[in-house]
């Protein structure tokens, strides 16, 4: 499915250029606009980015996170830097269908798998971000890009996998914000390898024809944020688009 995707800083919907604070477009104050925007033209799923709580965990949006996940009756899956068992927990009951787990599967893989049994393998998506190195290691970058480090896309899928892995949010971090395109060769590589993993593609997507290209890739759902934001195409159109595959 497509899934449109709104990340927030301080209450405000902004992009990033490949993760980068210092680069980022302001799209105003009122998040649940757009969101409700999204569910009018058949969004089937939400995702949302607490760009604040990524960075500064004190400043976690959590009041505005609940009042969406009250306001918006449609799964939301929410991430941004999350750590304790506690913000899982209070992020599930306040309604989100599902967490996004990101450098915490990194840094606290033992923690990470003691989510997996507590909140279950349906109830959380691994972000995994990715660099690709010319002999194509896919190296995981953690704190906001930050920090690349030496595991590998395949050996995080791996460690999970036992314990019942089933969706991966998957950007390579080239294209994140850039609207060149996604990268399809790395789904379609990545779809073959772990065939029973749902894999969401982010990062790239600037017109119909880059949805089109990976209807094909074995992606099963397309995160689309700034193409959206920037009216380059409705989420409607990129609905109807992903269909046609």
């Amino acid at each position: 499915m497509i899934i449109p995707s709104l990340d927030l800083i301080d209450g405000k919907v902004v992009r990033l250029y490949q993760g980068n604070y210092n680069q980022q477009c302001n799209y105003g104050n009122n998040p649940l606009l757009y969101l409700k925007n999204y569910k009018i033209q058949g969004a089937k799923m939400l995702h949302i980015a607490d760009l604040s709580g990524a960075k500064f965990p004190k400043k976690r949006q959590i009041y505005l996170l609940k009042d969406i996940l009250q306001d918006i009756k449609i799964p939301i899956q929410i991430g941004g830097g999350l750590r304790s068992s506690n913000e899982i927990s209070s992020l599930l009951a306040a309604g989100a269908t599902r967490v996004i787990i990101g450098s915490s599967a990194i840094q606290t893989r033992e923690e990470t798998k003691r989510w997996f049994h507590k909140f279950g393998p349906e109830a959380i998506v691994l972000a995994l971000d990715i660099r690709i190195n010319a002999n194509n290691d896919k190296k995981i970058a953690i704190d906001g890009w930050q920090k690349t480090v030496d595991f590998t896309l395949e050996e995080i899928i791996k460690l999970y996998q036992p314990l019942g892995l089933k969706y991966v949010l998957c950007t390579d971090i080239s294209r994140d914000g850039t609207l060149n395109g996604a990268n399809v060769k790395l789904y379609q590589e990545i779809s073959n390898i772990f065939p029973n993993i749902s894999f969401q593609a982010s990062g790239g997507i600037g017109t119909l024809n880059d949805i089109a290209a990976l209807r094909g890739s074995g992606v099963k759902d397309v995160i689309i944020g700034t193409a959206l934001l920037k009216g380059k195409f409705t989420l409607s159109e990129a609905i109807e688009c992903w269909q046609k595959g």
